[in-house]
């Protein structure tokens, strides 16, 4: 597999970081879970044209825990051809619905894209009563509940690689599987790939070996941790992280800014990673709203991400740079920073940025 550690240079040292789990994003709701059918029969909910749309309602006994998930599967494969996978991990309060918008444009050019459903931090988060919203989320965003998120991930890829959830195992490339994700589900995908914490002594992660790269889409902190580093430091795969100039989390007594996703892009020791910056937008425009961070802007960066994507796999598993270098000219526009740039904005950006990056 070809570095792409030419692409981004690693540079600035890790910036000390604040409490950050509560910041994991408040994504807007999404629409709810269906009623569960059997745990160990998919539903086939869509055979379009090029996309095959399956939901599995597994459960994971040995934590007796739901672990709900949607596979987008491209139907025009060639009969035999091995299939790359994606396993996609919502923000707070989403759910397996979410981000079709990558999903579809994923499996529409040949990469099964596998959104799982974490019911600690789900739709349900929203629900009961409004004055205890606060406590609800304080919950989802407990460490316990970051740790079981990623063993939610392990779970849903041990499920769709065994043999009875239909033809998909044979089908899929095992050296060609991605974690990724969008704000607390991008903090699920490192911990898919590697980050960990230190607590009495003993390091606890979820790390899964079977994962070849991660792709992260506004990576909040973590917990407030002081030595982002050494969360870091068992992350080696090669990394994508998305972001924007906008990309601001604000609740009641937080504020989570643009230059923590930089620090966590930052902290992540291998070289073999890339990051873009979009100019403007907002935090929630990366999920499947369509009126958040401007109207004109939104669906340029959907579109971006969604081809930035595939154009990053592309290159780290064929080393093929042709679309990442098509990409980068396409959409140049509406970048502050581009991948093959330096992580440090430059002065124009830092200005347009300036509202944002203030703490």
């Amino acid at each position: 597999m070809r570095s792409i550690g030419d692409l981004v240079p690693a540079s600035a040292s890790p910036r000390r970081l604040a409490v950050a789990c509560l910041a994991l994003m408040l994504a807007a709701a999404l629409p709810g879970l269906s009623r569960a059918q059997s745990p160990e029969l998919p539903r086939t909910l869509s055979n379009e044209l090029a996309v095959r749309i399956v939901d599995f309602d597994w459960v994971d006994a040995a934590r007796a825990r739901p672990v709900p998930a949607r596979l987008y599967w491209p139907n025009d494969s060639a009969p035999g051809a091995r299939v790359p996978l994606v396993v996609f991990s919502h923000g707070m309060g989403g759910s397996r619905r979410g981000y079709s918008y990558l999903a579809r444009h994923f499996a529409a050019r040949g990469v099964a894209s596998l959104h799982v459903q974490h019911t600690g931090s789900d739709i349900s988060v929203w629900a009961g009563n409004p004055l205890l919203l606060v406590q609800r989320l304080q919950t989802a965003a407990h460490e316990s509940e970051a740790l079981s998120r990623g063993l939610d991930i392990r779970f849903a890829l041990d499920r769709i690689l065994a043999g009875g959830t239909g033809p998909y195992a044979a089908r899929i490339d095992r050296s060609r599987i991605v974690a990724a994700g969008h704000s607390y589900g991008a903090n699920t995908a490192l911990v898919a790939v590697g980050a960990g914490v230190m607590r009495e002594g003993r390091r606890i992660e979820a790390k899964d070996g079977r994962f070849a790269a991660a792709i992260l889409i506004s990576s909040p902190p973590f917990y407030g941790e002081p030595d982002l580093s050494s969360v870091l430091d068992n992350v080696t795969v090669p990394t994508l992280h998305v972001t924007a100039t906008e990309d601001v989390i604000r609740i009641p007594g937080y504020y989570s800014g643009p230059a923590d996703r930089l620090a966590i892009y930052n902290a992540i020791a291998t070289p073999r990673k890339a990051i873009a910056v979009f100019n403007g937008g907002s935090h929630s425009m990366f999920t499947d709203r369509t009126s958040t961070g401007g109207r004109d802007l939104n669906p340029k960066v959907k579109a971006a991400t969604a081809e930035l994507a595939l154009a990053f796999l592309d290159q780290i598993f064929d080393g093929d740079r042709t679309a990442m270098t098509h990409w980068n000219a396409k959409w140049q526009p509406i970048l502050a920073l581009a991948p093959g740039v330096s992580p440090h904005l430059s002065a124009a950006a830092r200005g347009r940025a300036a509202p944002a990056l203030q703490r």
